[in-house]
């Protein structure tokens, strides 16, 4: 009975060994920060930009014109006819419906572009963040930026550097 208590007692403590050997080692990224300090995202922003800029230039034009008109139609309103003024503040709308056209979709396209841009670096951080939690027997990542929804925990391992040196930044 003794020798079972000693067996019972070792099999106890063997098994509490192999859970803190088998203990799930936890790391934690911040994502947003990774994202903005890839070489990628750089090159990401300043195109963007220079389409956002085009886009912009093309609707302060169309603006310009459209309050250029307007002045011009309004300066003129008295010496043409009711039919005729009618037909201009009828064009006006359309050209002013234009401008808003052009506003959403210079929008939608600067978002394509974005999501286009975007979409390759975000899988290749994600693959980097995988490989570099395998290299460092990680089981679980959390994502520790703002707003990422989970818990950073202090203890945790801060894989950033790492993923940035696998990026190769």
């Amino acid at each position: 009975m003794k020798q079972f208590k000693k067996l019972l007692l070792i099999a106890v403590f063997m098994l509490g060994a192999v859970g803190v050997t088998n203990a799930q080692k936890i790391g934690h990224v911040d994502t947003a920060k990774l994202f903005q300090e890839m070489p990628g995202t750089i090159k990401m922003k300043a195109e963007l930009e220079k389409m956002s800029k085009t886009y912009r230039d093309e609707i302060v034009a169309l603006e310009k014109r459209l309050q250029d008109k307007l002045k011009r139609y309004e300066a003129e309103a008295k010496a043409q006819t009711q039919d005729t003024n009618a037909k201009r503040q009828a064009e006006v709308q359309q050209d002013g419906a234009r401008v808003q056209q052009a506003k959403q979709f210079a929008t939608q396209e600067l978002q394509k572009k974005e999501a286009e841009l975007s979409n390759p670096l975000i899988i290749k951080a994600q693959q980097a963040i995988k490989d570099v939690a395998a290299e460092k027997g990680l089981i679980y990542i959390f994502n520790s930026a703002p707003g990422g929804g989970l818990i950073v925990f202090d203890k945790g391992i801060d894989i950033f550097n790492a993923v940035k040196a696998k990026l190769g930044f």
